[in-house]
């Protein structure tokens, strides 16, 4: 089937797409003049999200559950048959369990490997050759701060994300000698759906005390460094997890007391 557009046009493909941040990943890309294909397992979700979204000859919808080699390999199918070409692959998609070590079920802990952890690795691999076709790529996994340093109740989602990073640095290395950079982000405390789901006054409180920035990014703060690391601007980047947190990763605990009262002595 030929491509619907100029082989010039670069295209995007995106999971966990329907909401939050790889919604606002879709929207960079479009901005961008490229064309996107989201993925997600929300199907009405990603069918209102897409239908909202303009050009819509370079939107397509992929409702897919990225855990699933057979649906992953026939998304990337459809985004050949589509647009011919893949030049940025987000994999985004990802799900969190919070529950202390004892309390977490083995089918939960499979479930969040499963998706933060095997969805990248699927999805990678299926588009690696549709990428090489058009001479290379980028791909960005999006790990977590909770990848970087470890925390309460998040046995199952930060080792799912310590574990991504270090798929990056894996794909990172083999896939760098064939034209395909690997890189990853690692958000802190952003303003989403799920974060104003799960997050209480107070915890909202203490990330804002132990973040410099004073603040939870946004959706499109995270997406416009996941475009760079996609962009020919980064095109030295590689095997590299970039922490966009507003720097809560480089404060460590943050001792807040200490910043409050550091103009009173």
């Amino acid at each position: 089937m030929a491509a619907m557009n100029p082989p010039t046009r670069q295209v995007a493909l995106v999971t966990g797409a329907a909401r939050g941040i790889g919604l606002a990943s879709a929207q960079w890309f479009l901005q961008q003049g490229h064309a996107v294909a989201l993925l997600d397992i929300d199907a009405a979700t990603l069918q209102a999200a897409a239908a909202a979204l303009s050009p819509a000859d370079r939107v397509l919808a992929l409702p897919a559950d990225v855990r699933d080699p057979q649906q992953v390999a026939q998304a990337v199918a459809a985004v050949d048959a589509r647009f011919g070409r893949l030049d940025a692959l987000v994999n985004n998609a990802g799900i969190a369990i919070f529950k202390p070590l004892q309390d977490t079920g083995f089918d939960e802990w499979r479930a969040v490997l499963a998706t933060n952890l095997d969805g990248p690795f699927l999805c990678t691999q299926a588009a690696v050759p549709l990428m090489l076709r058009g001479g290379g790529g980028a791909v960005v996994n999006i790990a977590s701060i909770s990848g970087l340093r470890a925390s309460t109740l998040r046995v199952a989602y930060g080792t799912s994300k310590a574990a991504l990073i270090h798929l990056t640095k894996q794909q990172a290395a083999e896939l760098g000698d064939v034209g395909i950079r690997v890189n990853a982000i690692a958000p802190g405390p952003v303003d989403t759906a799920m974060a104003k789901r799960v997050h209480s006054a107070a915890i909202r409180a203490d990330y804002h005390d132990s973040i410099p920035l004073g603040r939870y990014g946004t959706p499109e703060e995270i997406a416009a460094g996941i475009g760079f690391l996609c962009s020919d601007a980064a095109s030295y980047i590689n095997g590299q997890c970039l922490a966009v947190d507003g720097g809560f990763d480089a404060v460590g605990i943050g001792l807040p007391s200490l910043r409050r009262d550091r103009g009173k002595s």
